[in-house]
C-alpha cells in the first residue's frame, strides 16, 4: 500500500497523509530542474537588445534561479505565483520557463475557469514581451513568435485540465468503490444478523415444544412418585420420545446450517396429527377442527403453519395447562390458510410471559407474506390467529 504513494499524489495509503509524499518530492525536484534549464535558454545578451536597454547578466540569471526555486511554492500559492511570474517574465524572459510550469500546475489544481483566465493573461503578456524584445528582421517574426508562444500556453493549460479531470475521475471511482465495498459489507452483516435471527427462531420453535413436553412429564413424576406402574412407564416413554425428537430436531437444524439451507427441520402442517397427539399425551385437551386439505398445502406455508400451531400449543401448555384448547385450521388455494388457537386464561395469568416466541411467529408470518394477531379477548380467552397466503399452483 505504501507504493501507492509513488503512483498517486496525496494517496491516503502514504505515510504522513496530508503531507508531501515521496512522489510529491520527486516531482518538486524535477519541476525546479526543468524550470531552471528552460530559463537558461533566455539568459544572456540578446540581439537586437530590448527597447529599454540590455538586462544585466547577473539579474537575468538570478531571476532564472529564483523563478525555478519559487516553483516549490506552487502548491501553497499557485495562482499568486503564476500572476507574479507572468508579470516578471514580460520584462525578463528568463523567468518564462518556470512560469510555464507554474501555469501547468494551476491547471492541474484549480478550476478550468481560473487556469483559462491565467492562460489568457499569459498570452496577452506575450504581446508585450515580444514588443519589448524585438526579433530579428524576419518577415512576420513578431506574429509567428506571439502565435507559437500563445499555442504553448494553451497547450499547457489544456494538458493540465486533462490531468485534473483524470485525477477527479480516479478519485470518484475510488470513492465509489469504497462506498460499494462498505455497502456490500453492510449487506453481509445484515444478512448474517438475519441468519442468526432465523437460527434462533428455528431453535426456539423446534426445541421449545419438545422441552415443554419433557418439563410437563418430568414434573408429574416429581410430584407424584407413587403413580401406578403403567402410568410411570407411559410418562417415561413420552420423556424418552420427546428427548429423542429434541435430538433429531437439533441434528436437522445443525444439518441445514452446514448446508446453507435455513429452512429448518422439514416438518409441515401435514404432520398436525402427530403434533396434537404429543400434546394430548402431555395431558392437554384439544378440540381440533380441520377445514382444509392439509396434504395440498405448499411446503413453505405448511412449515410456517406447523410452527405457529406448535408455538401456540406450547404457550397454552405453559400458561394455561388446565384449559381446553380450540384449534381450527381452514383454507383453500387462492383464499389462504387460516390457523386459530384459543383457550381460557388461567386465573391470575395474563398470557405468555416474554412473548419472544410470539414475536418470532410475527416475523415468520410477515416474511411469508401473511399476518398474525394474538392477545386476550373480552371473553377471558387468549387467542392466536394467523393467515398465510396459499396461492394457486
Amino acid at each position: 500500500m505504501i507504493l501507492a504513494a509513488l503512483i498517486e499524489p496525496g494517496s491516503p495509503a502514504a505515510p504522513g497523509y496530508d503531507r508531501l509524499t515521496p512522489r510529491d518530492r520527486v516531482v518538486d525536484v524535477a519541476a525546479v530542474v526543468v524550470g531552471f534549464l528552460l530559463s537558461l535558454l533566455s539568459v544572456g545578451d540578446v540581439e537586437p537588445p530590448p527597447r529599454f536597454g540590455p538586462v544585466p547578466y547577473w539579474l537575468s540569471l538570478g531571476l532564472a534561479i529564483a523563478g525555478a526555486l519559487a516553483l516549490l511554492l506552487r502548491r501553497r500559492w499557485p495562482v499568486g505565483l503564476v500572476v507574479v511570474m507572468i508579470v516578471v517574465s514580460t520584462t525578463v524572459p528568463s523567468v518564462g520557463g518556470s512560469a510555464g510550469i507554474a501555469l501547468f500546475s494551476v491547471a492541474v489544481h484549480r478550476r478550468p475557469a481560473v487556469s483559462l483566465s491565467l492562460g489568457a493573461a499569459a498570452m496577452a503578456s506575450c504581446l508585450v514581451q515580444f514588443w519589448l524584445y524585438p526579433l530579428a528582421d524576419t518577415p512576420n517574426a513578431y506574429l509567428i513568435a506571439v502565435t507559437l508562444t500563445a499555442l504553448a500556453c494553451l497547450a499547457l493549460v489544456a494538458w493540465g485540465i486533462v490531468v485534473r479531470t483524470r485525477r477527479q475521475l480516479m478519485a470518484s471511482l475510488t470513492e465509489r468503490a469504497v462506498r460499494a465495498e462498505s455497502e456490500q459489507q453492510l449487506r453481509v452483516e445484515q444478512g448474517q444478523r438475519q441468519e442468526r435471527e432465523r437460527i434462533a427462531r428455528e431453535m426456539h420453535d423446534a426445541l421449545g415444544h419438545r422441552l415443554s413436553l419433557l418439563s410437563v412429564h418430568a414434573g408429574a413424576l416429581e410430584f407424584r412418585p407413587d403413580i401406578p406402574t403403567d402410568e410411570l412407564s407411559r410418562a417415561a416413554g413420552v420423556i424418552r420420545t420427546s428427548a429423542r425428537d429434541c435430538v433429531e430436531d437439533l441434528r436437522e437444524i445443525v444439518g441445514v446450517l452446514r448446508s446453507q439451507d435455513m429452512d429448518g427441520p422439514r416438518r409441515g402442517i401435514a404432520q398436525l396429527d402427530e403434533l396434537v397427539a404429543e400434546s394430548q399425551q402431555a395431558g392437554m385437551v384439544i378440540d381440533l377442527t380441520v377445514r382444509a386439505e392439509l396434504a395440498d398445502v405448499p411446503d413453505p406455508i405448511g412449515r410456517h403453519a406447523y410452527r405457529i400451531v406448535q408455538e401456540g400449543l406450547t404457550n397454552a401448555r405453559k400458561h394455561a395447562p388446565h384449559q381446553r384448547v380450540r384449534l381450527t385450521i381452514s383454507g383453500q388455494p387462492g383464499a389462504g390458510l387460516t390457523v386459530e388457537l384459543a383457550n381460557r386464561l388461567e386465573p391470575g395469568a395474563g398470557g405468555p410471559g416474554s412473548r419472544v416466541g410470539l414475536i418470532g411467529l410475527t416475523e415468520r408470518a410477515t416474511l411469508a407474506g401473511g399476518r398474525i394477531e394474538y392477545g386476550p379477548t373480552v371473553d377471558g380467552e387468549f387467542r392466536l390467529a394467523a393467515w398465510l397466503p396459499w396461492t394457486l399452483r
